[in-house]
């Protein structure tokens, strides 16, 4: 391989991360909605959680789009990094 080095993990990171959003903000949404209490209190938390509920869809559909990406982007960088090395071995074949 080549000088240019970027460590795997940070992709993995990245993608355990962003994987988890979705997951761990839904689970705070289904707390929200089974919470009892007073009638205009309970009414309001569970229109909170309605509306979250949405947002956390939403934001589920963009980090599974931030983790394709992130795979594109690793996959790329990988191409990149062996089409460099190539570039240097042919280089210092020819100037042997």
């Amino acid at each position: 391989m080549s000088d240019l080095r970027l460590d795997g993990t940070v992709f993995e990171d990245l993608k355990r991360t962003f994987s988890s959003v979705s997951d761990r903000m839904d689970a705070a949404r289904r707390t929200l909605r089974g919470t009892v209490g007073a009638g205009k209190l309970v009414e309001d938390v569970h229109e909170f959680a309605d509306e979250w509920g949405y947002g956390i869809k939403q934001l589920g559909k963009h980090t599974q789009g931030a983790v394709k990406m992130i795979n594109k982007i690793d996959d790329e960088f990988s191409k990149l990094d062996r089409a460099l090395a190539e570039s240097l071995k042919s280089t210092r074949k020819k100037s042997k």
